[in-house]
C-alpha cells in the first residue's frame, strides 16, 4: 500500500480531515494539532474521533501524523520558552491518545547561542519528562536544514538525543526531503548515499516518515524554503526514486507543498503515476 496525503486543516475536526484526504485520493494525512502559531488546541470531540477512526478503517486510511506548533523550542534559552514547549507536548500527547497507534512530530529547536551540546540536552530533558511508557504515539524528530542555531541539521545530532532519551524506543526521525537536501545531503541526485549515512549515524529503524517537499534553493543553502514536486532543485524524477526506495517505500508519505487543495490533489495523483 503507498499511504500518500497532505497536511490538511483541522478545523473542521477529524472526519471531515478523512473525507478530505479521500476526496484528494489520499491515504494518510497530517494536521497541527493546534494553532501553528499559537498555543490554544481545539477541544477534542470524541465522538468526532469515534466516527474518523471508524471511517479510517473502512477506507484504508494509514498511519496519520500529528505535527506540533512551531512556536515550541524546547531547547530555548529562555526557561519560560522551554516550559511552554514542555507543557504543549505534553497536552498534545495526551490528546493523542484519542487516536493510538499514530506519529506525533516536532522541529527539535535552535539553541539560541547556547552551543550545540546544551541544545541537545535540553531536548532530550523535554522528551524525557514528557514521554511515558504507556504511551500509543511514537514522537518524532524531523530533519532540519541546520540553519542558523537549529538543531537536527546533521544526522548525527539526532543520534546524540535519541541516545540520551530513556524510552527512546517511543521515539523515531521524520525525513524532510526538502530540508536534508538543504542541510547538504543530496537525496535528490544520491538517494542511496544519503540514507546509509542516515543508517549509520541514526538507523533505518528510526525512520518512521517522509515529508515530501521539493526546494527553492541548492543542496547545502540553509534557507528552508518548500516547492512544489518538480518545481525546485531536487526535481521531479528524483521523487520517482525517493518513493520507490526499498527503505522508504513503506513509510508515510505527507506533501508539505505550498499548495490548496486541488494542488495536492494533482501531486498526490503524480506521486501514484510514479509508484511501481
Amino acid at each position: 500500500m503507498f499511504y500518500i496525503g497532505c497536511h490538511l486543516s483541522s478545523s473542521a475536526g477529524f472526519l471531515a480531515m478523512g473525507q478530505t484526504a479521500l476526496s484528494l485520493g489520499a491515504t494518510t494525512f497530517q494536521f497541527f494539532t493546534r494553532n501553528p502559531r499559537g498555543s490554544r488546541a481545539k477541544a477534542i470531540d470524541p465522538d468526532d474521533v469515534s466516527a474518523f477512526l471508524a471511517f479510517q478503517k473502512a477506507n484504508g486510511i494509514g498511519t496519520l501524523i500529528a505535527h506540533a506548533p512551531y512556536t515550541i523550542n524546547p531547547c530555548s534559552a529562555d526557561q519560560r520558552t522551554r516550559e511552554f514547549a514542555r507543557e504543549t507536548m505534553a497536552d498534545d500527547l495526551q490528546r493523542m491518545e484519542y487516536l493510538p497507534g499514530n506519529l506525533y512530530n516536532f522541529h527539535p529547536g535552535s539553541h539560541t547561542g547556547q552551543g550545540m551540546e546544551r541544545g541537545i540536552a535540553l531536548i532530550a530533558e523535554t522528551l524525557n519528562a514528557i514521554l511515558s511508557e504507556g504511551q500509543r504515539t511514537t514522537v518524532l524528530l524531523e530533519t532540519m536544514t541546520g540553519k542558523g542555531t537549529e538543531i537536527g541539521g546533521r544526522f548525527e545530532e539526532l543520534r546524540e538525543i535519541l541516545d540520551r532519551v530513556t524510552l527512546s524506543h517511543r521515539v523515531g526521525v521524520c525525513l524532510d526531503t526538502c530540508h536534508v537536501s538543504d542541510a547538504g545531503y543530496d537525496i535528490a541526485g544520491d538517494p542511496d548515499g544519503v540514507l546509509t549515512a542516515f543508517d549509520k549515524a541514526v538507523g533505518l529503524t528510526r525512520l518512521r516518515a517522509v515529508h515530501v517537499n521539493d526546494s527553492l534553493n541548492p543542496v547545502g543553502a540553509r534557507k528552508d524554503r518548500h516547492a512544489r514536486i518538480g518545481q525546485g532543485y531536487l526535481g521531479r524524477e528524483a521523487f520517482g526514486r525517493i518513493i520507490n526506495h526499498p527503505a522508504l517505500r513503506e513509510l508515510p508519505f505527507v506533501l508539505e507543498t505550498p499548495n490548496e487543495l486541488p494542488g495536492y490533489a494533482a501531486e498526490i495523483a503524480l506521486l501514484k503515476e510514479m509508484r511501481r
